[in-house]
């Protein structure tokens, strides 16, 4: 089949074969990319039943978005040809690398997470992958794991009934047929039973210990006494193989791999957080010759503070209560070993019916910091609780009374309990800044609060707003160093996306940030809004730098989010991934640290996953808001659904006069080609080129938008400047950019990514 065609995939390369078809690598030529073409067997295609069944699940399975799930783009048929189309991997399956070697405890626990948190996506859509073993697990050479194969998957009851569909499998439903692998089946398969997502959670425990121990858990001589085993011998501990690790662990793969599936954890989810609890918890392992492993200690602490409960006679007490609630994240997130959700993600809480468990499952923490607030005149009273999520036992509960002068004793008093109780040594330089920290007025506090909302709506009238809100604070309290460093990320920001594109905001966002760090050298916000504007002045290198300092004293999750996007732009993938993880794992329930994943997968050609988590992301987190929709449309435009993205696009040029609106108008004139109508769109753009002139991004944006209507002349001088002002990932631009591929064979084109590739090589991280 090596050179045809099937639809507008051309063939290029074998790349394995199974039981449940060929797979090939393909290029498709339509949207530009590399994907990997499963062709069905003639057994499966000429069987219109079976057919039926595994479109349905090809649709079920589309419908899903998750990282560590293989993604389907397509399926279709071609003169006689069943086939299914879907993201391109390198790297290997973890059979192949099991094969090679036995993988230390915490890359197991770290894998077997990951497929955790895959099939909790599938089965939360009532799907059942039914067939989890090391052949259908792939790592990529970045260290993501995706689930393979739900060739055997079939959708829950309950699932079907909802949806009115049957079920989604081979006739080997019937009651009585053995479906699965021998080996990694769980006993109730063996006997031919209907499996649900329980099944599932035994086949991961032997796959984990499979991992641990270099050797598969019921392995008999036949598979005749493996079936038996499963059904009978009770489940083996890692330790009996002779691999030393922590008694927690043997509990987790001993839990799932009861016989009585009423008795394993009943969620993937549930395992989930139980295994990610080793790493980030105290728990340790051991190597085979039962020395400490390196890589074996006590991970990070982790807690979120959940927004304090206002007993309050006056309910106007809302802003104080939150704004202690915010001061003892900022003290705890001065500690590099406790990771500390962000006040953004916890907020989300505020009166939520959930309990701390469920709390600390969305968050993925260990513990829970709940409490009150009752402030009657100048008289205060706190009562805090600590919380382990894991055993939901709590670990110490305090009340603290004093007067509204003491409050940030109070707070200090409280923040160093919890250091306390987590068992947590503090370096001398934490000591210093917990002890000589600047003390905000909690006024102050509230305004900067106040200031974020509004402008985090991305519009000119919230940011004249915000800064309303600040100036009129500083008038009030004098100076004050939060505030100050609040000005400058505001103008800094509202100059950067074109709403104060001049000289005066620029220069005012870099004094208010010089002058935070005369009050607090130690002001996070400060650092990041003085390495904002320094990035708007073009020394990108200086802007890493910059931040960097800002989450080394105040890790918040959306200066790591935004620290990641800037080296997803110079090239730097790896290092991005890695702070925009941490943006997510402190900051789960924010936008913005939900996007930029994203983004790095839409920048990696993962075009449609990109779109499916940016849709998740702003239906959960921000519905309306005309940044969240354009970065939507653009997804969608990327991944080659055009209709989808006039759709928002449309959304967004309705929304009002900003600059996100009229960069929509400009793409749907693109996506129509409209070549007078992209044209006139420049001619009158003024203020919006002059955007892109100081930016990075947005030239590629325009020099995509160009190559649209065929105007490549114009479209490679905007990529110049983008280069130019250190847009260096070329990867993106030279492989996952299909709007600009009738650019890759010109020769200019060659030589600016050339040059991308030696800016890449000469930034430094």
């Amino acid at each position: 089949m090596i050179g045809s065609k099937l639809g507008h995939y051309r063939i290029t390369a074998p790349l394995g074969a199974g039981g449940m078809g060929e797979v090939y690598r393909a290029r498709d030529e339509r949207l530009g990319r590399e994907v990997a073409i499963k062709v069905l067997p003639r057994a499966v295609a000429d069987d219109p039943e079976r057919m039926a069944r595994f479109e349905r699940e090809a649709r079920a399975l589309a419908a899903l978005s998750h990282p560590n799930i293989l993604a389907i783009f397509d399926f279709g048929a071609d003169g006689g040809i069943t086939y299914a189309v879907t993201e391109l991997l390198e790297g290997e399956t973890l059979r192949h690398r099991l094969e090679r070697e036995r993988l230390p405890w915490r890359k197991s626990v770290e894998t077997a997470a990951a497929v955790a948190d895959g099939l909790a996506a599938a089965h939360g859509k009532g799907i059942i992958h039914r067939d989890i073993k090391p052949d259908n697990i792939f790592i990529t050479t970045d260290g993501r794991v995706k689930v393979l194969d739900f060739g055997l998957a079939r959708v829950a009851e309950a699932a079907r009934a909802a949806e009115g569909t049957p079920t989604l499998t081979d006739p080997g439903t019937a009651a009585g047929t053995v479906m699965g692998t021998v080996g990694y089946m769980a006993p109730e398969q063996v006997r031919g039973q209907s499996a649900d997502a329980r099944s599932d959670i035994f086949t991961l425990g032997c796959l984990l210990y499979e991992m641990l121990a270099g050797k598969r858990a019921f392995a008999r001589e036949t598979s005749a006494e493996t079936m038996a085993a499963i059904l009978k011998d009770p489940a083996p501990e890692v330790s009996v193989s002779g691999v030393e690790v922590t008694p927690e662990l043997n509990r987790i793969v001993s839990h799932c791999l009861e016989k009585n599936p009423g008795e394993r954890f009943q969620s993937a989810s549930d395992l989930s957080f139980h295994l990610k609890s080793l790493l980030t918890g105290t728990a340790s392992a051991r190597s085979e010759a039962g020395k400490p492993e390196a890589a074996a200690k006590p991970e990070t602490p982790s807690i979120a503070v959940l927004p304090f409960a206002n007993l309050s006679p006056d309910p106007d007490q809302e802003y104080f209560c939150d704004g202690m609630t915010e001061e003892i994240i900022a003290d705890l997130s001065k500690v590099r070993s406790i990771r500390v959700t962000s006040r953004t993600s916890a907020m989300r809480f505020k009166g939520t019916a959930k309990g701390v468990p469920e709390i600390a499952r969305d968050l993925n923490v260990r513990h829970v910091l709940e409490g009150t607030v009752r402030r009657s005149g100048n008289n205060l009273r706190i009562t805090a609780q600590l919380i382990d999520a894991g055993t939901d036992a709590h670990l110490w509960s305090e009340k603290y009374t004093g007067s509204l002068d003491d409050v940030f004793s109070l707070q200090e008093q409280l923040s160093r309990r919890i250091v306390e109780a987590l068992k947590v040594t503090l370096t001398t330089d934490e000591e210093r800044r917990l002890l000589g920290r600047h003390v905000p007025d909690v006024r102050a506090r509230d305004a900067w609060l106040r200031a974020r909302h509004e402008f985090f709506s991305s519009t000119s009238e919230g940011v004249d707003r915000a800064v309303h809100v600040i100036e009129q604070a500083l008038r009030i309290l004098g100076d004050d160093a939060l505030l100050h460093a609040g000005m400058g990320v505001v103008l800094a920001f509202a100059y950067d996306v074109g709403i104060r594109h001049d000289e005066e905001s620029l220069r005012r966002a870099e004094s208010s940030a010089a002058r935070a760090l005369e009050l607090d050298p130690d002001q996070s916000q400060a650092w990041f809004a003085k390495g904002y504007a320094r990035l708007k002045r073009g020394d990108v290198q200086g802007f890493v730098r910059d931040a960097k300092r800002a989450v080394e004293l105040e890790p918040s999750g959306e200066t790591l989010a935004v620290l990641g996007l800037m080296l997803l732009e110079v090239g730097k993938t790896r290092e991005a991934r890695r702070y925009l993880d941490e943006a997510l794992a402190r900051d789960p329930m924010t936008f913005i640290t939900s996007l930029f994943p994203a983004v790095a997968d839409l920048f990696e050609g993962q075009h449609e996953p990109a779109f499916r988590k940016i849709r998740d992301a702003v239906s959960r987190l921000a519905p309306g808001e005309p940044f969240a929709l354009w970065w939507l449309a653009q997804s969608a435009a990327y991944a080659g659904l055009d209709d989808e993205a006039r759709v928002q696009f449309k959304i967004v040029a309705g929304m009002g006069a900003s600059p996100f609106s009229e960069w929509s108008e400009l793409f749907l004139c693109a996506l129509d080609r409209d070549r007078n109508g992209v044209r006139r769109w420049f001619a009158s753009a003024g203020a919006l080129l002059d955007i892109a002139m100081t930016d990075e991004y947005f030239p590629c944006y325009y020099a995509a938008c160009l190559a649209m209507v065929d105007e490549f002349d114009e479209s490679l001088r905007w990529l110049e400047q983008a280069v130019s002002w250190w847009y260096s990932n070329h990867e993106f631009l030279s492989r996952h950019n299909r709007f600009l591929a009738p650019l890759r064979d010109d020769p200019r084109f060659k030589v600016l990514m050339d040059k991308a590739r030696e800016k890449e090589r000469a930034f430094e991280v």
